[in-house]
Formats: C-alpha cells, sequence, structure tokens
C-alpha cells in the first residue's frame, strides 16, 4: 500500500506540474526583449496612447490657435484604428512564444491489479533540430510585418487628419472672402439705389446687383450648411464626438517639397510601410517552407519510467527497477509535408508578385501626388503673388470710375467677381499643396523634408 501512496502522489504532482500555467489576465513573464524582437531595427519606442494610460498619464490638447501638427497628434494619441493596428502587432508578438516552445511532456501512469504493480512515467518529444528557430523566426516575420502595417495605419490617419483640417481651413478662409464681398456688393447696391431714386441710376442696373447679392448669399449660406459636415469629418478622424466645436480655422501656412518625383518614387519603394510589411511576409513564408521541410525529418523523444514492485508480503523490494525511454516519429506520409512546403512556396511567391504590383501603384501615386503638389504651389504663386494684385488692383480702378461715372457697373461687377474667384482659387490650391503633401507622406513612408512656402525657388513646374 505504501508504493500505492507514493504512486498516486507522484501523478497528482505530475499533474499540477502539468497544469501551472499562469492566468491569460497576468503580464507574461517570459522574455523583455520580445516587443523589441517583434519590431524593425530602428523603430523606436512604442508611441504613447489614450488606451494604454500606464505608459502616457496625459495626452496632447488642441487649443484654439493649433496647427496641424497638433490635430495630427491628437488624433494618433487617441485614433482606435491606430490602436486596433497595435493590438495586432501585439498578437503577432505573442505568437514567437508559442512557435519555440516544445511539445508539452506527456506523463503516463500504469496500474496492473493482478500483480499489484505500479508503474509512472514521462516523455518529452523533441523535433528535428532548428525547426522550433525556424518557427520562431517565421513568428518574428509575421509580428515585424503587423508592425509595418500599424506605421502604415499612423500615416493614414496622420493624412486623413491633414485632408480634413485643410479642407476646414478652405471653407472658412472661403467664408471670409465671400462675407469681404457681400459687403463691397452691398454697399454698391446701396449707392445704385440712392443714383436709382435721384433718377441718376438705371433699374436694370438695380436688379442686376440684387441678383449677384443673392446669388452670394446663397453660396454664403451653403458654405455655412457645409462647415459641420466637415467639422464632423475632422472630429471622426480626432475620435471625438461629431458636433464638438472647432474653432475657425486662420491662415495654415504652407510647405513645400523641393525632391524631384523620381527621388520620392525611389524613396518610397524602399521605406513604405506596406511595401516593407509585404517583405516582412514573404520571409515568413520563406520561413514556414523551410518549417514544412524541417517537421517531415523525423522526432526525438526521451523520457524516464519507474516500476513500484511488491512481494505477496506487501513489503517493497529492493532496486524497484527504471529505464530509459526513447521514442523516434517516423514521417511516413510524405505528401502532407510535401503539400505544406509548397503551398508555403506558393504564397511567397503570390506576396512577392503582390509586392511589385504594389510598388509599380505607388510609384505612380508619388508621381501624380508630386504633380499635385507642385502644381497647387505654382497656382499659389500665380494667384497671390500676379493675378489677385493685378485684379485688386483693377478693382480699385473700377470703383474710382464707378463713383465718378465713368464705369459702368456691369463692369465694376465683372471686376469684382474676377477678384472673388482668383481669391478662392488660391485658398483652394493652398488647401490642395498642403493635402497633396500628406498625401506624399503617407506614399513614401515618412515624414517628407520641406521648405517654407516663401523660399524663393530656381525652377517652378
Amino acid at each position: 500500500m505504501a508504493s500505492r501512496c507514493i504512486a498516486c502522489a507522484c501523478v497528482v504532482a505530475a499533474a499540477a506540474l502539468l497544469t501551472a500555467c499562469a492566468s491569460p489576465l497576468e503580464p507574461p513573464r517570459g522574455d523583455g526583449r520580445l516587443s523589441a524582437r517583434a519590431r524593425p531595427p530602428g523603430s523606436g519606442d512604442v508611441p504613447a496612447s489614450a488606451y494604454r494610460a500606464a505608459r502616457a498619464e496625459t495626452g496632447p490638447l488642441l487649443g484654439d490657435a493649433a496647427t496641424t501638427e497638433d490635430y495630427v497628434r491628437y488624433a494618433l494619441y487617441h485614433s482606435p484604428e491606430v490602436e486596433s493596428a497595435y493590438q495586432r502587432w501585439r498578437a503577432a508578438a505573442e505568437r514567437m512564444p508559442q512557435a519555440r516552445a516544445l511539445p508539452d511532456p506527456r506523463a503516463d501512469f500504469e496500474y496492473d491489479f493482478r500483480s499489484d504493480e505500479a508503474m509512472i512515467g514521462a516523455m518529452q518529444e523533441f523535433p528535428w533540430p532548428g525547426t522550433l528557430r525556424e518557427r520562431e523566426a517565421a513568428a518574428m516575420r509575421g509580428a515585424t510585418s503587423a508592425w509595418r502595417e500599424f506605421e502604415a495605419a499612423r500615416l493614414a490617419i496622420a493624412e486623413r487628419v491633414t485632408i480634413a483640417v485643410h479642407e476646414t481651413a478652405y471653407l472658412d478662409a472661403a467664408i471670409g472672402i465671400t462675407r469681404d464681398n457681400l459687403d463691397l456688393l452691398s454697399s454698391l447696391e446701396q449707392v445704385i439705389r440712392a443714383r436709382y431714386r435721384v433718377g441718376a441710376g438705371s433699374h436694370p442696373e438695380l436688379i442686376r446687383a440684387q441678383v449677384e447679392l443673392g446669388e452670394l448669399e446663397d453660396r454664403l449660406a451653403q458654405m455655412l450648411a457645409m462647415r459641420p459636415a466637415l467639422v464632423a469629418e475632422l472630429n471622426a478622424a480626432l475620435n471625438r464626438p461629431t458636433d464638438a466645436a472647432v474653432p475657425a480655422m486662420g491662415r495654415v501656412a504652407g510647405r513645400v517639397v523641393r525632391e524631384s518625383a523620381a527621388a520620392l518614387a525611389g524613396v518610397a519603394r524602399g521605406a513604405n510601410p506596406g511595401l516593407l510589411a509585404l517583405d516582412e511576409r514573404v520571409e515568413e513564408q520563406r520561413r514556414l517552407e523551410r518549417v514544412a521541410r524541417l517537421e517531415g525529418l523525423p522526432g526525438f523523444g526521451a523520457g524516464v519510467e519507474y516500476t513500484f514492485l511488491e512481494n505477496d508480503m506487501g513489503d517493497d523490494l529492493d532496486g524497484d527497477p527504471v529505464k530509459l525511454r526513447l521514442a523516434l516519429s517516423v514521417p511516413l506520409w510524405r505528401e502532407k509535408y510535401n503539400a505544406a512546403a509548397r503551398e508555403a512556396m506558393a504564397l511567397r511567391l503570390a506576396i512577392a508578385h503582390e509586392r511589385e504590383g504594389e510598388a509599380n501603384r505607388v510609384a505612380a501615386e508619388v508621381s501624380r501626388a508630386w504633380f499635385e503638389h507642385t502644381d497647387a504651389h505654382r497656382r499659389v504663386g500665380l494667384y497671390e503673388r500676379t493675378l489677385i494684385p493685378k485684379a485688386e488692383e483693377s478693382l480699385r480702378a473700377s470703383l474710382a470710375g464707378f463713383r465718378a461715372g465713368e464705369t459702368s457697373f456691369l463692369d465694376l461687377l465683372d471686376t469684382e467677381r474676377t477678384l472673388l474667384e482668383f481669391a478662392m482659387s488660391a485658398q483652394r490650391a493652398r488647401a490642395d499643396r498642403s493635402i497633396a503633401l500628406a498625401r506624399l507622406n503617407r506614399l513614401v513612408g515618412t515624414m517628407l523634408p520641406t521648405e517654407p512656402e516663401d523660399e524663393p525657388t530656381e525652377d517652378q513646374p
């Protein structure tokens, strides 16, 4: 009976050892370098987030004079899309300790009621050398790919916020320009009305001024009604209530890229996070192909077996046998291993071709965004340095001629309308320039070096 108690105690101890796992809610007790190994070299610290307050207790704030960069920082800190991509990276990183772990050991207990003998044993299996290393390397590549996708999500949110900010800034500028022109036209309408009362003005001129006033009032009402929609888009990107107040945007300083489209396309091919993520996935499949081939090689097992013997008197015999157990797995069904290797190879080739096509698309988008950026910069200079000053000079001359009775109201109205369109086009060009720059930053995968818009340029596109 003593041996039975010993055997039962050993079984209980073995079961406790096998089931003593940590709770999923407990912090990991594994390799502290896990997160660093799951990120590409030079990636820096993990960005702070409102969802991980322990890492950053206070986040960025937005004031009335917030810049585009302030809005972007706020959005990156509060964005659920960015946090989702970050958690996907964390999930991918947690596959690494799973991939490098040995199979669970197996404990056996056997009892023969006829001979009153008990046996307890344990066996640990080992795959072919190098299999676990390749599995972990494949998991590390997958985690690095997830980090690149996390970087792509951050750039996408930055672009989205920049577009929303500059669209709102354009609308606010357009509202201000329309109001100024409405005030000017209202004063002219009063002059024409006064002249008409004393018989110095014509009725058609008065009607035309009132029609033009109605059109401007309608345009202003439309823009004012549009602003809540743009504010809602901005607040959605900032993860705030859609009706949160956004102060009127002032003039946003413009920045200009001086690099050529070909140079930026070349940088994008090696720095775009989407392309880098595909590169990591190609290497992941290459490693999985090696894993499939290694799994087709024999595995090993080693263990011990202890047998409790008793004689007829119930006393333990001296020298209970201890046996060494060795095992060898025979990968007999070869087709499944060969099929797994072919599957990984096909996926690797598919992702490599996808990467090539994506690189071509990114290069084309970089060229398009570069053209939009430089063309918008050209239009800003054209309107603000040439057309608008000339239109303002023409309007001043027309106003003086109208007051002196030398210029008709229709000529004055045409001049005023031209200045209005030029001013609106200049603001539209400023917004387009910044939006194209945000798109270039996302495509290239980094914040591009820029210069202030008022820097002199040798060659304007």
